[in-house]
């Protein structure tokens, strides 16, 4: 127990995120040493057959197992590296190698797609007679429900526990059980018409893994740059912030992802005017610790903006502004409203969907006309972006 508060310490988190990320991480490793043996085992009784048989289509698919095999082995590579505390050249820690892990194994499955067509290209050709055997096509058989059974497990899994690298291994795996299925339709179709459509079958199958292959990297390299975040988790933060009865609403949420389920950020608050920077500060501490109990995200940041509690006919300007702002088509919200009625300044941030044509167009659209309800005032806004927007 000490060793793991110890490690729980080096890696900035405490027990039970600690005990809960290498939970996930040895489930990640279990499913990928039974894909390891399961490729493994397949890949030699298929090579076997391939050299037995003469057909290209069942050899490929043996080499397919094996890079299935090494798939995995990069995903408990990656999962292991991932799992490093972290440290002075990368205080985020090492979760985004996971990211790394799965654009490796995207690359691998393209590598695959393209071998393969090269090879059925190669054998329509140059065609060569296979010979097939009733034992051979069991093998084969027996090969597509393997691969049907591990492709669902090992997809299943990987989104359980959210690695893109087991779900792209068993998105990989589903595709190599279409590829067995229709290598053994294809012995079927020889031995009862004498017609050999292997060369074909595998050139049209290795173009949809080469499709498989650039769609499963284009959506890890889009992981890595950064997507959006998501809107249950978006929502789910939100909802714990402004459930503290001190708190109006929660605004600009940003949420920075290192890594599967690792996420930190900073969010705004609403408060009344009258809370003292010693409440707030109390307030600020119990909104960080729910937020990470309840949604494992860690705020590094919480602004505060106050709204008018004493003065009635700022409160009536509010509404009144409101009215106007909400009016239009693409504003989502409007806060941080503040009337200074002394110093005759007026403050609040709207936030403009991307569906707009143009957001800033709108946004300088809006402060004018606010402008003009009030030329008495300074009118001070910001645009801002709801970066859970769906």
């Amino acid at each position: 127990m000490a060793a793991k508060m110890k490690e729980a310490e080096r890696a900035g988190m405490s027990s039970e995120e600690f005990e809960k990320t290498a939970s996930r991480n040895r489930i990640i490793v279990r499913t990928s040493i039974i894909g390891i043996l399961a490729n493994a085992t397949l890949a030699a009784f298929k090579a076997v057959i391939g050299v037995m048989t003469g057909s290209i289509a069942i050899t490929m698919d043996a080499v397919n197992n094996i890079s299935d095999a090494a798939s995995s082995l990069i995903t408990i590579i990656g999962t292991k590296l991932a799992a490093k505390p972290a440290d002075r050249k990368h205080p985020f820690g090492y979760g985004r190698i996971e990211y790394l892990s799965a654009m490796i194994i995207s690359i691998i499955v393209f590598y695959a797609g393209i071998t393969s067509f090269a090879e059925s290209a190669k054998k329509i050709v140059h065609p060569e007679t296979p010979e097939y055997s009733a034992t051979s096509l069991v093998i084969v058989a027996i090969g597509v429900l393997v691969k049907i059974v591990l492709g669902h497990f090992v997809k299943k899994t990987g989104r359980k526990v959210n690695s893109d690298s087991l779900v792209n291994s068993g998105e990989d795996a589903r595709l190599d059980s279409v590829i067995s299925a229709s290598t053994l339709a294809a012995a079927v179709v020889f031995m009862t018409f004498r017609v050999s459509l292997e060369s074909w079958l595998g050139a049209i199958i290795s173009i949809v893994i080469i499709k498989s292959g650039l769609e499963m990297l284009r959506n890890t390299v889009s992981e890595t740059l950064g997507e959006r975040v998501d809107a249950e988790l978006a929502k789910g933060v939100k909802e714990t912030v402004s459930s503290f009865p001190e708190v109006r609403g929660a605004y600009d949420l940003v949420l920075n992802n290192y890594g599967p389920s690792a996420y930190s950020g900073s969010v705004h608050i609403e408060v009344p005017d009258t809370l003292t920077a010693a409440e707030l500060d109390v307030l600020t501490r119990k909104i960080t610790a729910e937020v990470f109990a309840k949604n494992h995200v860690y705020l590094t940041a919480i602004g505060v903006y106050s709204y008018n509690t004493k003065d009635l006919e700022a409160a009536a300007m509010r509404d009144k502004i409101r009215k106007k702002v909400m009016a239009h088509e693409h504003v989502m919200q409007m806060h941080a409203f503040y009337a200074d009625r002394k110093r005759r300044v007026i403050r609040f941030d709207m936030v403009v969907s991307f569906d707009a044509k143009d957001r800033a167009a709108l946004y300088r659209e809006i402060t004018d006309e606010v402008r003009e309800m009030y030329p008495e005032y300074t009118v001070i806004t910001a645009l801002d972006t709801d970066f859970s927007e769906s």
